[in-house]
């Protein structure tokens, strides 16, 4: 018997193109931890979780500043108001990176030491952490869709077989997320331990 397509079936286009546009946020997501996931090589998204206080609020760094990398151990963040620069060091140092910046009154530098075999192994902990955490999320919108699935056989909007086809679809979509976020994430672990 040939696949039915959820996207075919009209019962049930909605609920494909909801479940498939969470996944791939999900996905999306895994790849910005990925990106901001320290390595031993400065990568201005070393910083894009780090959030300083600017003017009584939190505001994400790369929204009150500027940050490059130069040098392939070395960041620099300039601050768009420079009265800002005090809590942005402060964010930077207090942020759990492992940073050390340092203020010469125009802009930070942020010297990236290179990582310890201890520290890389630790993050190596946290990448299979974070992507157990992303399958979960991904697993837990295949459920979903296929309670969605069985709720739109029981209303009688869908046959047997398309119930069937559309399971199966459904698994298929997950093992395929899933596999990308496997396949980024040896790519990550093979990059952190990696000594440089």
């Amino acid at each position: 018997m040939a696949q039915i397509s959820m996207a075919a079936v009209p019962a049930l286009k909605d609920t494909y193109t909801q479940l498939k546009t969470r996944m791939d946020k999900a996905v999306e997501d895994f790849r910005k931890e990925l990106g901001a996931m320290r390595t031993g090589r400065a990568s201005v998204h070393m910083l894009d979780s780090v959030q300083a206080e600017y003017y009584g609020s939190m505001m994400p760094l790369n929204q009150i500043s500027t940050v490059h990398a130069p040098e392939p151990q070395m960041l620099t963040v300039t601050p768009f108001d420079p009265s800002a620069m005090g809590n942005i060091e402060k964010a930077i140092r207090s942020a759990g990176l492992g940073l050390n910046p340092m203020n010469d009154g125009k802009l930070i530098r942020v010297p990236v030491p290179p990582l310890t075999e201890e520290r890389r192994k630790e993050m190596v902990k946290h990448l299979h952490k974070v992507l157990e955490d992303h399958r979960t999320a991904v697993r837990n919108i295949r459920r979903d869709g296929n309670d969605m699935i069985k709720k739109t056989l029981k209303d009688k909007k869908i046959s047997e077989d398309e119930e069937r086809g559309a399971l199966d679809q459904m698994q298929k979509l997950t093992d395929d997320e899933i596999k990308k976020m496997d396949e980024m994430s040896k790519t990550k672990e093979k990059e952190l331990m990696e000594i440089r």
